[in-house]
């Protein structure tokens, strides 16, 4: 690196920025590797978790920040922040590396060796027992090939390289170290994930993207193996508990003493005044009561292992299961909604309707889900009918989007869908269903206002068919009434849905006003429970 300050620390943010978005592309396929010691969580989640801190602790740095500056911030957050065991050592590797780089203003190949050789030091002394075949392994490994490499003349993009290189056939060689790891066919959860973050340093600094390596000798693609499998062990320690605490001369050796005389895989790193604790144990109380005893504690966290597990199991499982050729999103407010979705054959319903539009990340991570090579999502709702389209070429897994802007329209869509045929069929057959569907939603002014139907008083009860109030009143029954009228012509069936402030007994007088007024048609009435919105009606 140069001299030049603000160079060096767009050049240090980069590389951080770039190693952190690195490892949060691949958390999953670290946390499906998360087999030991104990499932605390998942491996890629808590190191991702932590480099998140380190980002945005160091996001706040302005162009002038030195190099000592970056790494007091790095040290600090990546501590504050670490999750769980593993970034609870991530944060111990990444202080032993600052160690060495806040003391220089110049960095060179020799140096970069220092830093990952301290952070050897640093990390295995965090630990009370350390174990090979684990992070601290693939760490040690990739110290040992970076010291060569510079002694050899290398610079620092030789040095990491050397290092990235070693630390991804370290990992390779964990399953030979753990006989845990070689019984469930993977590798080290944690050193695959440090290795992709220094993989993530040395891809900025040699100008390129990211590589792929083999990891699998029979590791990843073995995992579906592992997925009918509960790995929890019942004599192990149920809650895992972490937390700061902050106080004055803190004898980390007492502490960690007493955390090792409740439970098992402590780590209390940090400094006298303020210590980072995470133990595994069956009463976090005993931890809080004795850490209250010396300082304060904050940001407390609680884990229960046991449940942590089954939520893993659960999604190995789906992952391993065969991908059917087409699944279904949809959007719904209302319990009741939601499982009348889900019995059509909606495989993730997304939470939300008018006022509580979801975001196209959430729709996003509801299409990952579903366990399909192909997915169509139904917004029901048109102001979410653009976000929904946003997701089409940047999901993993086609998709596609009919525009219904109502629930009653995504029943009749799912009721014309056939999954075994292409999604584009689908789509001509569910789009032609939903247009088929004339829907009145009943709610109430929230205010002074005028309408095609007139001037509008808050409170009123207000009737509404494709955007536009249509009905004015002052009872839900009235205005059902006569917005039924509205749309029942040419109709066959109305499917009545009551919102949680309806109550059955008004609901079933609705029906038996309309069933009188229109005997021809055949009511059908369910819950809902959509809020805002006392009911909902289709007519088909």
């Amino acid at each position: 690196m140069s001299r030049n300050p603000t160079r060096d620390t767009a050049s240090a943010i980069s590389l951080i920025t770039s190693a952190a978005e690195a490892l949060k592309e691949r958390r999953d396929e670290v946390n499906r590797l998360n087999v030991f010691p104990v499932p605390d969580g998942d491996t890629g989640t808590n190191m991702s978790l932590t480099m998140d801190s380190v980002t945005a602790e160091v996001g706040k740095l302005g162009p002038d920040a030195s190099l000592a500056e970056i790494c007091h911030a790095v040290t600090h957050s990546s501590l504050m922040g670490a999750r769980g065991n593993s970034g609870v050592i991530l944060s111990q590797i990444l202080r032993g590396i600052c160690e060495p780089l806040a003391a220089v203003d110049h960095v060179d190949s020799d140096l970069i060796a220092q830093c990952l050789e301290r952070a050897v030091s640093v990390a295995f002394q965090a630990v009370r027992r350390p174990v090979e075949g684990t992070i601290l392994t693939v760490l040690r490994d990739a110290a040992g090939a970076a010291r060569p490499a510079a002694d050899g003349g290398a610079d620092i993009a030789g040095v990491l390289a050397a290092a990235v290189d070693e630390a991804y056939a370290s990992v390779k060689r964990t399953p030979d170290l753990l006989p845990v790891l070689k019984e469930a066919g993977v590798v080290d959860a944690g050193g695959y994930g440090l290795a992709i973050l220094m993989e993530g340093f040395s891809s900025v600094l040699q100008g390129r993207g990211l590589r792929s390596f083999d990891v699998t000798v029979s590791t990843l693609a073995t995992l579906p193996e592992m997925a009918a499998e509960n790995d929890w062990d019942d004599q192990e320690y149920l809650y895992c508990t972490e937390f700061l605490l902050f106080g004055k001369d803190l004898d980390r050796t007492a502490i960690e003493d007493y955390m090792v005389s409740i439970g098992g895989s402590q780590l209390v790193v940090g400094s006298p005044d303020e210590l980072k604790i995470h133990v595994h144990t069956d009463d976090p109380s005993k931890a809080l009561e004795y850490a209250l005893g010396l300082g304060e504690a904050a940001e407390v966290h609680i884990h229960n292992m046991r449940r942590q597990t089954q939520e893993r199991a659960e999604g190995l499982r789906a992952q391993a299961a065969p991908l059917k050729p087409l699944g279904f999103v949809a959007v719904a407010a209302g319990q009741g909604l939601h499982d009348i979705l889900k019995s059509l054959g909606v495989d993730e319903v997304v939470s939300g309707g008018q006022t509580m539009n979801p975001s196209t990340a959430e729709l996003l991570a509801a299409i990952d889900r579903v366990p399909a090579q192909a997915v169509i999502v139904l917004p029901n709702n048109h102001n979410i009918v653009l976000a929904a389209n946003q997701t089409i070429g940047i999901a993993g897994k086609p998709v596609a989007v009919i525009p219904t802007s109502s629930v009653p329209q995504a029943f009749s869509a799912l009721l014309a869908a056939d999954p075994t045929a292409p999604i584009e069929e689908n789509v001509a057959a569910m789009t032609a269903a939903a247009e088929s569907v004339r829907t009145g939603e009943i709610t109430t002014a929230i205010k002074d206002s005028k309408g095609k139907a007139g001037a509008i008083r808050a409170g009123q009860i207000i009737g509404i068919v494709d955007h536009e109030i249509e009905v004015i009143g002052d009872d839900v029954p009235d205005v059902a009434a006569r917005l039924l009228d509205l749309i029942a012509e040419d109709g066959e069936a109305v499917t009545l849905l009551a919102g949680e402030d309806l109550d059955d007994e008004t609901l079933s007088h609705i029906a038996d006003v309309m069933t009188a007024a229109h005997p021809d048609l055949e009511i059908e009435t369910h819950r809902g429970e959509q809020p805002l919105y006392p009911l909902i009606m289709s007519v088909e």
